[in-house]
C-alpha cells in the first residue's frame, strides 16, 4: 500500500506520512495482513473443493463417453458389416484391399479412444496439481486448455448424438473449471 501514488502524499500537498501516522498504520498492519491471509486461505479451501468437484465430474463424463463410444462402435460395426455384406451379396464388384483400406480409414476417423485416454491422463495431472505445493495456476490453466482440446476433438469425431451430448457437457464442465482456475495463484 505504501507504494501506491497519492495514498500517503499528494503532489499538491507534498505531505508525507508523519511518524505518528506511520506508527498508527503499522500498528494495524499486522492484524490486517493476518486477516487478509486468513481470507485467502479460506477462499483457497473453498476453491479447492469446487475445482476437485469439477475434476471428478470431468472424470465421470469421460467414463460415460467411453461407454457410449464402445456401444456406438459395436452398433455401427454391425451395421456397417450388414451393409457391406448386402453390397457384396448383390453382386457388386468389390476390391477386397480397397474395402479393407476404406473400413480402416472409417475406424480411425471415428475412434475416440485416444482422446478419452488423454482426458484420463489430464484428470490424473489435475489431481497431482491439486496436491502440489506452491503456485499452480499457470499449469492448471494450460491443463484446462488441454482438457478443452480433447473435448473438442471428441465432439468432432462423435458421429452420434449421445456421444456429442456427452462431449458438449464435458466442454461445459471444463469451462466451469477454467473459470475457477482463473482465481488460482
Amino acid at each position: 500500500l505504501a507504494t501506491l501514488p497519492g495514498l500517503f502524499a499528494t503532489p499538491e500537498s507534498g505531505e508525507i506520512l508523519s511518524d505518528a501516522r506511520r506508527a498508527a498504520l503499522m500498528a494495524d498492519a499486522e492484524r490486517l495482513v493476518a486477516a487478509m491471509r486468513e481470507a485467502r486461505q479460506a477462499e483457497g479451501k473453498a476453491l479447492r473443493t469446487v475445482i476437485a468437484a469439477r475434476i471428478d465430474e470431468i472424470e465421470r463424463l469421460a467414463g460415460q463417453a467411453r461407454e457410449l463410444a464402445e456401444a456406438r462402435a459395436a452398433r455401427d460395426g454391425a451395421l456397417l458389416r450388414e451393409r457391406v455384406e448386402a453390397l457384396i451379396g448383390a453382386g457388386a464388384p468389390v476390391d477386397e484391399a480397397r474395402l479393407a483400406q476404406e473400413l480402416a480409414l472409417i475406424a480411425v476417423r471415428i475412434d475416440v479412444t485416444e482422446e478419452l485416454d488423454r482426458l484420463q491422463a489430464h484428470v490424473a495431472a489435475a489431481r497431482a496439481l491439486m496436491a502440489a505445493e506452491g503456485p499452480v495456476g499457470r499449469k492448471f490453466d494450460f491443463l484446462a486448455q488441454e482438457f478443452n482440446r480433447e473435448a473438442n476433438t471428441l465432439c468432432s469425431k462423435a458421429s452420434s448424438t449421445e456421444l456429442t451430448a456427452a462431449g458438449l457437457e464435458l466442454k461445459s464442465v471444463i469451462d466451469q473449471l477454467r473459470e475457477q482456475i482463473q482465481n488460482v495463484e
